[in-house]
């Protein structure tokens, strides 16, 4: 089974850039559809974006669309999450995961394999 591990989480201002990593042990990594997930204080955790196996095909929530973008380097096993122009409402632990079902790409329920998960505090 694959383990995930995220990091690159921090503490940053408003307009700030981050970068998450979510490295993955294992030598099937090129084999599983990937997605990244936040959860923020007192609320339920949320998708952020998926990636499919090749990383030709992305998908991003409204929120973070045209500031966050998701990609993979299967040879490095690691997935990775640019997020430019972060807001105070982004604000959350973010997890990365694999999708292992057939539904849809957005429901955690679709996703096995959680990281542990790294903070990103946005301040402003």
């Amino acid at each position: 089974q694959v383990q995930l591990v995220e990091s690159g989480g921090g503490l940053v201002q408003a307009g700030d850039s981050l970068r998450l990593s979510c490295k993955a042990s294992g030598r099937t990594f090129s084999t599983y559809e990937l997605g990244w997930f936040r959860q923020a204080p007192g609320k339920e955790r949320e998708f952020v974006s998926g990636i499919s196996e090749s990383g030709r095909s992305t998908v991003v929530t409204n929120s973070v669309k045209g500031r966050f973008t998701i990609s993979r380097d299967n040879a490095m096993s690691t997935m990775y999450l640019q997020m430019n122009s972060l807001k105070p409402e982004d604000t959350a632990v973010y997890y990365c995961a694999v999708k292992i079902g057939l539904g849809k790409v957005v429901d955690e329920m679709e996703y096995d394999s959680w990281g542990p998960g790294t903070q990103v505090t946005v301040s402003s």
